[in-house]
């Protein structure tokens, strides 16, 4: 019996910074085993520190902070990134990364982070002014997946309309989850070819002065599930589009979106809340739609108890949030599976609180007036910017001045946050079983 029990080799702890055993966190990682922990402290200066890696399951975790590596001036691993992560599975966390960039001729791609292996998770990071914050691509399409939670994104892109905040690749499934995109250079502030997508409890805002394309681009559509986002397009964007949907060939297996409880709002003169190509099943239900546009165009979208200007001023605060006597309040209807319904908010900075029903029925939007819930757990926020701050000045919800502060509730544990991620990843899974099937 002892011969059929498998032998774990132990984990080691790598630490990194002033006195510690290595100098940069790609001295750790050169020297790692499969399934290390590699621990930054952000007090050391990493500025200029690259590599590219394909130990298996690597975490490497900033403490105290978020470790900085800046790399102006430096080119990053294999033209690529300054973490280039070819590994089957890598988990990073708490980090700070600006200033990759390469040549045009190289690509114009350099990213914070760049993945070419097949699982990645990122957690409460910030990258900015990169050519690309995030690029990826699975080592095969509907392969592997991204998750990224409690991250900031900002002024990532080379100004060509090709390299964005946030750009994954054809992966089985994609999520971003309590996260804050902003001002992106040109480009996207989330773009994804992922074969299931959940984006859900984020601020996507290009704000004044923002320049960003699509809010968020879904080229080759799939089974995108975007529930309870503050999504805003600004009087300068690039492109009139907020959401799409398959507007590239090949398309993916399935064309289905669930927009759900999503609070849009277009600062443009005229343009398109939501562009899907003809074949999707889409479900709208309970999204707030404030300024000029189009509701939708293409596909078959089954439209529920929506909220657009026509039928008056939604009463939204500077933060989008719902003030004292809106329309929305209690007017949203009962949606149609228990998957879709909002359990959480995204409250600026990098904040998470629970979500309930406050009166006798659902508000429309992302906000819930009165129904914000502390989660639990530890205490400590994801992203909490006690930790390090966001960094870029601008603070999602609160960066125009509300006082969202006052709505907080203890932030949740990871530990409440990985469970969240793993129901939404069998979801995921049981999707492509029933595509796979079909």
């Amino acid at each position: 019996m002892l011969l059929l029990v498998p032998i774990a080799a132990s984990a080691n702890t790598l630490e990194v910074g002033p006195g510690k055993p290595y100098a940069t966190p790609c001295a750790a990682i050169g020297s790692a085993q499969a399934g290390d922990r590699i621990e930054v402290d952000a007090s050391g200066s990493y500025n200029g520190d690259t590599c590219e890696w394909t130990t298996d399951n690597l975490t490497v975790v900033g403490i105290n902070g978020r470790a900085k590596i800046d790399l102006t001036g430096v080119t990053p691993a294999q033209d690529k990134g300054i973490f280039t992560v070819d590994a089957p599975n890598a988990t990073i966390q708490s980090f700070e990364l600006s200033g990759a960039a390469i040549s045009q001729a190289e690509g114009n791609n350099g990213a914070g982070i760049r993945h070419g292996g097949t699982n990645l998770t990122v957690i409460d990071c910030y990258f900015h002014d990169n050519q690309d914050g995030i690029l990826g691509s699975p080592p095969s399409a509907g392969s592997g997946s991204v998750t990224i939670q409690a991250s900031e994104f900002y002024n990532n892109g080379a100004g060509d309309g090709f390299s964005h905040n946030m750009y994954l690749g054809d992966y089985g499934s994609v999520t971003v989850i309590g996260s804050f995109s902003h001002h992106a250079n040109v480009g996207h502030l989330l773009k994804s070819r992922g074969y299931v997508n959940t984006i859900m409890y984020n601020a996507l805002l290009d704000e004044t002065g923002g320049t960003a394309s699509y809010e968020i681009d879904l080229p080759q559509g799939g089974t995108s599930t975007i529930i309870g986002n503050f999504i805003e397009q600004s009087a300068a964007s690039m492109n009139p589009t907020i959401i799409s949907s398959g507007e590239e060939t090949p398309l993916n297996p399935t064309q289905q979106i669930y927009l759900v409880n999503n609070t849009i709002v277009n600062d443009l003169s005229s343009g398109t809340f939501t562009s899907f190509i003809a074949g999707t099943t889409a479900l709208l239900q309970n999204n707030i739609y404030h300024g000029a546009g189009t509701i939708t165009t293409g596909g078959s979208a089954m439209q529920v108890t929506n909220w657009t200007d026509t039928q008056g001023d939604p009463m939204l605060g500077s933060s989008y949030d719902l003030l004292s006597g809106s329309p929305c309040i209690d007017a949203g209807s009962t949606l149609p599976m228990q998957s879709l319904v909002p359990t959480m908010e995204y409250v600026a900075p990098l904040m998470l609180v629970g979500r309930m029903i406050a009166g006798t029925a659902i508000d429309i939007g992302a906000d819930e007036v009165g129904g914000q819930t502390a989660l639990g757990g530890d205490g400590n926020a994801i992203g909490d910017d006690t930790d390090a701050g966001t960094g870029s000045g601008s603070t999602g919800k609160s960066s125009s001045g509300c006082g969202c502060q006052s709505r907080r509730g203890d932030g949740p544990s990871f530990a409440i946050i990985s469970i969240v991620l793993f129901a939404l990843s069998r979801r995921g899974a049981n999707r492509r079983a029933c595509a796979r099937s079909s």
